[in-house]
This record gives structure tokens, C-alpha cells and sequence, in this order.
């Protein structure tokens, strides 16, 4: 089917309402490589290096939506590399309560976002650089012209990175610019990061042209079953990207695929009594040997209890016990290899994917879902006063 709907003509794609949102989902493998070379730029180093001058005591990572789980997903990669406290806060909540949520003193607070024009975008960074002068901002975007790119030209406390233009998304749904600004993001860790390494993008590209090529067909099977929900599963920084795959799924089918986001472990503490017989259970297997025996005991668990439509596994190594008739197991290979992040990128690239057929599969345009609820940049709304 992937390949069916790649060789429809560009006036068949429009009209069908996809060119954008797959052109944007295919092309993640050459843009990563492109962020991989300009993060490795000297400029651009120098970049993150004054960032993170004198070693700043928290570092904060901020968006909305999908910008939001980007840094859900590479804090715990950064805390483990930087030895510095790493967390993400949206930033609905920083424009809201700052003052109880963000850490005391000093910190580097990362502004990850597509297009920079939301409106907490840029209410955020002004709040902060007003009232919590200890703070340097580091804002990771794929819009030059956008206001988080171009308002704080001449602030020092500032830094800013803009990624290719191809990044920046011209579809509804964040696709390449997620993946991108994910990878980027990894930036802070200079030379330690090794899933920014030049040599690393082969294997990055690869997986991800294994799920297009072999998977595809595979998950728009499983996208065409009677589906009224999707469970999300993720542990570590793969509850980020369980988050965004459930966002995905929601925003590209109206709502009418119900989605949850859970880690493994959590499900089973309330959640698990979400998943019904029309439930589809996607499984984002972490990388870490510990951890995975931990994910598999939970997907048994769901096994012997019968629970749910079916299982969409992805990860390396996955036992064949864990796998019925009804679920599909996407294998992939060397994902641990250099760290958590080739994972996080390809389990995002499936959860595209998914939501991507299943919103066809409804009938909808994937470029323009929910018309007229959501746009692609949040219209503008009142910043208000000192947030209490």
C-alpha cells in the first residue's frame, strides 16, 4: 500500500489530502543526516557549548504538544550524559506557574518548536528573561522567520540553532520536524552524543527505510482493523514518544481513535482496564535488556488475559512467545548500539505510520485533519498578567 501511494502523481496525493504529511514522513532519514552534519558544524557547536558555559544547575526542556515530548523523550538521555538534573515542562505550564514548578536559581531552559510562533513559544521566554534573570535559553527550531527565531536577536541570554527548512513541516501533524528536533536536541551532549555522529546516520537511516520498506504493508494491515482505541507503551524517554504516537493517532483520525500513553509498568495500575476488545496494544521495546524483561513480562500478562484487538511490537530481540496470530512484531536490528535515541527515532517513524493509514483508512486527509478545530500554528490568544 506504501508503495502504491508513493508513485500516485503529485496531483493524486493533493487531492487525496497526503502529499505533504508522506513526503514529510519518508524523507526523515536524509533530514537526520543533514541535522547530524549541521549539529557537528563548528558554529553550531559553539552554540551548544555557550549554552552550557559554567555548567548550568538544572536544564529545562519546553514546548507544546509535540514539542513537549521531544523533551519528554531525550531528558533522561541528557541527564545521564551531562550529570545535571534534566526535565521537560510544557510550556503552557511555565507561561501559567513558573514560579512552582521551575527548579530555584539558575538553569538552561531548551525551547524545542517547529514553527517558534505559538503563543507560549515566545510567552515563555519573555516571562522568564523578565522575572527569572538567573535562566539562559537555548531555543532548537525548525523556522527561521519565526518569532523564537528572530525576537531575541540582540539578547545575549539567547541562543538559538534552525534547523533545514525541510524540517519544517508543512503538514498539520509534526512529522520530520519531531524526528529532527529530537535528534538535535541531543546536541547538548557535543561530543558524547553519539547518535549525532556521522557514522551513527547509516544505521538511523537504515532502520527507518526497513520500516518503509519491509513493515509497511504490515502496518497499514494492521491500521484497516475495526480499531476504536490504541494503547501507547514506552518506558524511559519512550514514554515521550509513546505520548506523541498517541497525539498522533488522536490528531490524524478527529478523535476517533481514543488513545492512551502509559509506561509498562504503569499500565497495570489502574489503565489496563482500557483496553477492550477494540483496543490496539502498541509496544515500544526499550533497547536496555533490564528493562525489556520488565515490557515483555507486561505484554505476557496482556496475553494470557486476552486483552485487545491485537499487539504492535517494535524493538530487537522480540520473543516469538509473545506473538498470536493477531500481532505484528517489526524487528529491528543494532537499535541500542549508539544509545537510547536511534530507538526513540524509529519507534516514532512506526507510530507515524500507523496514525498516517489509519486516518485514511476513515477516510480523512492526513495534511488536513480535524478541519476547522486545529490549525497548524495555535492561533493567537491573550498572554495575561505575572503568572501567581
Amino acid at each position: 500500500m506504501l508503495e502504491a501511494l508513493t508513485v500516485a502523481s503529485t496531483a493524486e496525493q493533493q487531492a487525496a489530502g497526503y502529499a505533504d504529511t508522506l513526503r514529510e514522513i519518508l524523507q526523515q532519514p536524509q533530514t537526520w543526516q543533514g541535522t547530524a552534519e549541521l549539529v557537528n558544524r563548528p558554529e553550531v557547536a559553539r552554540v551548544f557549548a555557550h549554552a552550557l558555559a559554567n555548567k548550568p544547575a538544572h536544564i529545562v526542556l519546553t514546548g507544546s504538544g509535540s514539542s513537549m515530548y521531544i523533551g519528554e523523550s531525550i531528558a533522561p538521555t541528557l541527564q545521564a550524559g551531562l550529570a545535571v538534573p534534566v526535565q521537560a515542562i510544557a510550556a503552557g505550564t511555565l507561561l501559567t506557574h513558573w514560579r512552582g514548578v521551575l527548579p530555584p536559581g539558575s538553569g538552561l531552559l531548551v525551547s524545542l518548536a517547529r514553527s517558534g510562533d505559538s503563543p507560549e513559544s515566545c510567552g515563555v521566554v519573555s516571562r522568564l528573561l523578565d522575572e527569572a534573570p538567573g535562566w539562559r535559553h537555548l531555543v532548537i527550531t525548525c523556522n527561521a522567520k519565526g518569532k523564537l527565531a528572530t525576537l531575541y536577536r540582540d539578547e545575549p541570554r539567547v541562543d538559538v540553532v534552525v534547523l533545514d527548512e525541510r524540517t519544517n513541516d508543512r503538514s498539520l501533524v509534526m512529522t520530520s520536524s519531531f524526528s529532527n528536533l529530537l535528534l538535535a536536541g541531543t546536541g547538548l551532549l557535543r561530543d558524547t552524543a553519539s547518535a549525532l555522529q556521522l557514522d551513527a546516520q547509516s544505521p538511523l537511516a537504515e532502520n527507518a527505510q526497513r520500516v518503509f520498506d519491509r513493515y509497511g504493508d504490515a502496518i497499514a494491515e494492521i491500521a484497516q482493523r475495526p480499531m476504536t482505541s490504541a494503547v501507547y507503551l514506552g518506558s524511559g524517554g519512550g514514554i515521550g514518544v509513546a505520548h506523541e504516537a498517541a497525539l498522533k493517532m488522536l490528531e490524524m483520525t478527529g478523535g476517533k481513535v481514543i488513545t492512551l500513553a502509559e509506561t509498562f509498568l504503569g499500565l497495570r495500575h489502574g489503565p489496563m482496564s482500557s483496553v477492550h476488545p477494540g483496543t490496539l496494544i502498541v509496544a515500544f521495546l526499550s533497547p536496555d535488556a533490564t528493562v525489556r524483561g520488565y515490557e515483555i513480562d507486561l505484554l505476557r500478562e496482556l496475553s494470557r488475559k486476552g486483552l485487545g484487538l491485537g499487539k504492535l511490537i517494535v524493538g530487537e530481540g522480540i520473543p516469538a512467545d509473545l506473538l498470536d496470530e493477531r500481532d505484528v512484531a517489526i524487528e529491528l536490528q543494532g537499535l541500542g548500539t549508539h544509545g537510547e535515541v536511534p530507538t526513540l527515532l524509529a519507534h516514532v517513524v512506526v507510530g507515524q505510520l500507523l496514525a498516517f493509514f489509519r486516518c485514511l483508512q476513515l477516510g480523512d486527509k492526513p495534511d488536513t485533519p480535524s478541519q476547522g478545530v486545529l490549525t497548524r500554528v495555535v492561533g493567537e490568544f491573550a498572554i495575561h498578567g505575572a503568572a501567581p
